[in-house]
């Protein structure tokens, strides 16, 4: 009986002093294991005469089921002290802001804008910019818009207070083609340059708002026609639109910097309340495209006898809307993340004409 209390006191101080759960498993394989020295102890039992094996016996279990209880216990206390850790080095202050997983989303008309790009990259044009604010000669006189033109009007068009000894006040730019008229003055032919970017006219109402964004493109040289706009205007909605045999029409029309002038319009049905591209009877115009008017090429220093070519110009707004069926052109400008999160798109989804414009 010395001996088992000795036992008892030897493996019940080595299970307190385990400070970790490898340590306290180690010791119950070393004493209750199936080599272990209290289960060799029991097994040894058979040696003894009859009287010895039965005292010997009830030692042997309560000395067992004091290691095994004590062996619990101490597992509980090194899992409630473990738990304590980590609650204190993973501690949460519930009193702060919630901070939800980052899940940005590319904003439609920035799609739009590549999907744009990838398209008329495949075509041979490149990305031309300019600035937000443009002088008279750049926005109007250049482009052939006379002094009588309604676009210049107060009412139309935002212009800042004129500068000192200037001759006229500069103007956010009404659209684009200042971008041509720099690319033209700052080259020679030939050019094939898109110009997108955003603009600015005074008005705003259910299908307006005082900024928007266009998109234009402009081919100058020496052998440049109509056939060769109409090709590329019909190429792009097709692929825009994803659409393989979309309708296209040009309708004549006019511009001041373009002649001859058209709009395109592209095939739609609008029965039972409802647009559907590609489809039906019905038309929706979505662009005006036409040759460059001699008069702009003169202008720019280019020679209108030599070189002719074309433009074109869209709101990405518009084409976006159509696309991805937005209701509502204000929504692109309220800044509703609920909003991006279901029309956005995933930042890393480049559009290519090798992978798809809108994955």
């Amino acid at each position: 009986m010395q001996q088992l209390e000795g036992l008892r006191e030897k493996w019940l101080a080595a299970i307190g002093s385990a400070d970790r759960a490898e340590a306290l498993e180690s010791i119950r394989v070393e004493a209750l294991g199936k080599k272990g020295e209290i289960t060799a102890l029991l097994s040894s039992l058979g040696t003894l005469a009859p009287e010895e094996r039965r005292e010997a016996g009830r030692g042997l279990n309560a000395l067992k089921d004091a290691v095994s209880e004590a062996i619990k216990a101490r597992k509980q206390k090194l899992d409630e002290m473990h738990l304590g850790q980590r609650l204190q080095s993973e501690f949460v202050d519930l009193t702060l802001p919630a901070r939800p997983e980052a899940s940005g989303r590319l904003h439609p008309i920035s799609q739009t804008i590549e999907e744009i790009i990838a398209i008329f990259g495949e075509m041979g044009l490149s990305v031309a910019e300019g600035p937000d604010i443009e002088d008279d000669f750049n926005n109007f006189t250049a482009l052939n818009i006379p002094e009588d033109h309604p676009a210049r009007q107060m009412q139309d068009t935002f212009y800042l207070p004129k500068a000192e000894g200037a001759a006229s006040p500069m103007v956010l730019r009404t659209h684009t083609s200042p971008v041509q008229i720099r690319t033209m003055r700052s080259k020679q032919p030939p050019i094939r340059v898109i110009c997108p970017g955003r603009t600015y006219r005074s008005d705003s109402d259910m299908t307006h708002t005082p900024m928007f964004h266009q998109v234009e493109g402009l081919v100058i040289d020496e052998s440049t026609h109509m056939g060769h706009l109409k090709g590329c205007l019909i190429d792009f909605v097709r692929t825009f639109f994803d659409i393989e045999d979309l309708k296209v029409r040009f309708r004549p029309s006019f511009f001041p910097f373009t002649e001859p002038s058209a709009e395109v319009d592209i095939g739609c049905d609008r029965s039972h309340g409802a647009l559907k591209l590609g489809q039906g009877n019905d038309w929706l115009e979505i662009l005006g495209c036409g040759m460059v008017h001699p008069k702009v090429l003169e202008n720019c220093g280019i020679d209108s006898k030599r070189y002719q070519g074309f433009a074109f110009g869209m709101g990405i707004e518009r084409i976006a809307m159509l696309k991805y069926g937005i209701p509502d052109l204000r929504t692109f400008f309220e800044a509703d993340v609920r909003w991006l999160n279901h029309y956005g798109f995933q930042a890393m989804d480049v559009p290519s004409m090798v992978e798809g414009l809108s994955r």
